[in-house]
């Protein structure tokens, strides 16, 4: 066992989600997942305030006067969290970032197996044939998603048991109470290793003199059936083989002519080679809390606001009209020529196919991020040493009350 501590380091720390069920039909069993994540985690919780002040004339002819103030706890803000952590597939159709997914994109449960909403459908599928795990959108429409807790335990590198944690044997342990994901955040650093920063909010945060978290390492990632979710080194995903597709429309049905005047205003597919881009999801979540006077509140809970999936992507300003495998095509250069023309002017919402395989179109491990109906803005002109596009995208859904908007797959390693 490790030795009580007096001081703790960031880099000593275990991060673990806990889906606590009783709030869901049948469902009585509670699971953990540890969360491997990147050093430059956060988390905090602030308390709204009021200030009373006296602003008066002068009380006498000494020109005396009250000049005081006081100050008022109304109640507490939710509990904000951050951390970073590596997209990782594993080959039997998992992830080691599956929960937060899960829980971000419906309202879910676990069943011992699979996610499930509270409903019917799940925005996550698995194909362990394949090595595939895949989530979707279609299942986020809910005024509420999925919450969970979160274990903060500071000091935990040292301690190879988890059933021990506790302040006794040097981890500093903090419970986030009722966490929901608010937003995701995807940015490809040419050359990184493929991330993602997830953000959100809790109830409180509690420190704990002691938590048994084992068994946090045994759905589905290690064990009998291990999948290289936690233990591979072979399902990191590199981000300088990322590609991206652009086709006006969906694949299927590509639509040159968007504004049906009988003129084809973009080309049937363009091709760039990325140098950088970010894509984030954002759930704009708010919380709900009570002010009552002689009470400090808790918030009560959150509400979903509008889905917002965007990014941007960066390429050069290439005319060269020649790929790299030494076909003919239209570039970046054409891309923009056609955005801005005239013909262009006729399309309110331009419609395109956007597919980012990140790790590379036929390598794996890969994540692909598809949205088969993004709006693209103007690109801006980065004047630099060699002059860049910069290109701003909003996926939408196919009409104003789906939710069909985005669809993210990682696909495992075969072997590890």
């Amino acid at each position: 066992m490790a030795h009580a501590a007096n001081l703790q380091l960031s880099r000593n720390t275990h991060v673990f989600l806990e889906k606590t069920q009783a709030a869901y039909s049948a469902q009585t069993t509670d699971y953990l997942w540890q969360i491997p994540v990147l050093d430059g985690y956060s988390f905090s919780q602030a308390v709204a305030t009021s200030e009373v002040t006296l602003n008066e004339m002068a009380r006498d002819s000494d020109l005396r006067t009250r000049r005081a103030r006081a100050m008022f706890n109304d109640a507490l803000e939710p509990a904000e969290w951050s951390f970073t952590s590596y997209v990782r597939p594993a080959n039997n159709g998992q992830s080691v970032d599956e929960a937060l997914w899960a829980n971000m994109l419906g309202n879910v449960y676990y069943d011992g197996a699979d996610w499930q909403n509270v409903t019917t459908g799940s925005p996550v599928t698995r194909t362990p044939a394949s090595q595939q795990i895949s989530f979707d959108c279609e299942s986020s429409n809910f005024v509420e998603l999925g919450t969970f807790n979160l274990y903060f335990v500071l000091g935990a590198c040292g301690d190879t048991d988890p059933a021990a944690y506790s302040q006794s044997n040097g981890q500093t342990i903090y419970k986030l109470h009722d966490c929901v994901v608010n937003s995701a955040t995807i940015d490809f650093d040419i050359d990184g290793i493929a991330q993602i920063t997830w953000s959100g909010f809790g109830t409180k945060i509690e420190q704990l003199i002691t938590k048994s978290l084992a068994g946090a390492q045994a759905i589905g990632l290690t064990g009998a059936n291990p999948g290289g979710g936690l233990t591979s080194t072979r399902n990191f995903i590199k981000n300088r083989l990322t590609t991206l597709r652009i086709v006006p429309g969906d694949i299927l049905n590509v639509s040159q002519d968007q504004d049906s005047d009988g003129t084809d205003e973009f080309e049937a597919e363009y091709y760039v080679t990325l140098t950088g881009g970010s894509i984030t999801f954002e759930n704009n979540i708010s919380f709900l809390t009570p002010e009552e006077l002689c009470r400090v509140n808790l918030p009560l809970g959150h509400v979903t606001g509008t889905r917002n999936i965007s990014g941007s992507f960066t390429c050069y300003l290439d005319d060269s009209q020649h790929q790299s495998d030494g076909n003919n095509g239209p570039t970046s250069s054409k891309m923009f020529a056609d955005l801005v023309s005239d013909n262009a002017r006729g399309v309110v919402t331009n419609d395109f196919q956007l597919l980012f395989s990140v790790g590379g179109s036929a390598g794996v491990p890969k994540a692909d991020f598809s949205f088969p109906t993004a709006h693209l803005e103007i690109p801006a002109l980065n004047i630099e040493d060699v002059i860049s596009l910069e290109t701003s995208f909003h996926a939408l859904p196919t009409s104003l009350d789906g939710a069909d908007e985005a669809v993210i797959t990682y696909i495992g390693p075969s072997v590890l």
